[in-house]
């Protein structure tokens, strides 16, 4: 779609845009597979696979188990993920500055992410942005997720933001189909996770390879009443 005339706000995917929450995530993994004896797949292969949630990641290790069985460790996982919560988990670089100079425009940001609400409203808030972002939607906040529009229709609406003077930023093909579903103008994060995919085949309006470079074209964008 054409760039918006005026942007009004800011949407991103959490895991693998604003945050390398990878770290975190596989050590959860690790703990339970060494509680299971069971060896630890590659850090790079569960690292890529970390925006698709607990499922893909739970795949990596037990896959010999089925969709059954791996379902059936999800909620041990999240509970050895929360306990690590945030040790390891930092913004990727570039980030701070990113949403410094969203908010020095006086843009709202929010978050959509399919990670469930109780972890990433806690993560939010211990990254200390939970007085900033003006929506936070999760996984199960609506009973759909993304690449559904609806949790990034909501982000909007909670931020008084038109979808057609927004824009959404992930950084796996179901962000940039729920955010052109939804209407707004689209950016792949090519910093992120990638799900092994290439974002220049996902049909987003802007390919970027850093939150400096996005921080960029943000701030060089013509804004017209």
């Amino acid at each position: 779609m054409s760039m918006p005339r005026e942007i009004q706000g800011v949407f991103f995917d959490l895991d693998g845009t604003l945050l390398d929450s990878a770290p975190d995530l596989y050590a959860a993994l690790s703990a339970q597979c060494a509680e299971e004896g069971v060896s630890a797949p590659p850090y790079e292969r569960v690292r890529q696979v970390v925006s698709r949630g607990s499922l893909a990641i739970l795949r990596c290790a037990f896959s010999a188990f089925g969709e059954a069985g791996v379902a059936a460790r999800v909620p041990h996982f999240l509970a050895l993920y929360q306990s690590l919560l945030a040790r390891r988990t930092e913004p990727f670089a570039g980030v701070p500055e990113l949403l410094a100079g969203i908010e020095s425009r006086r843009w709202p940001w929010g978050i959509v992410t399919n990670k469930p609400g109780f972890l990433a409203d806690e993560l939010v808030r211990r990254m200390g942005w939970s007085e900033r972002a003006t929506s936070v939607v999760a996984g199960d906040t609506l009973a759909v997720k993304k690449p559904d529009p609806a949790p990034v229709l909501l982000a909007c609406t909670r931020a008084a933001v038109a979808p057609q003077r927004a824009v959404f930023v992930g950084d796996d093909a179901r962000d940039i189909q729920a955010g052109r579903d939804a209407g707004l103008f689209t950016v792949a994060a090519a910093w992120g996770y990638l799900d092994g995919g290439d974002p220049r085949q996902w049909g987003a309006d802007v390919v970027l390879d850093t939150p400096a470079a996005l921080h960029h074209w943000l701030s060089s964008t013509v804004v017209a009443a």
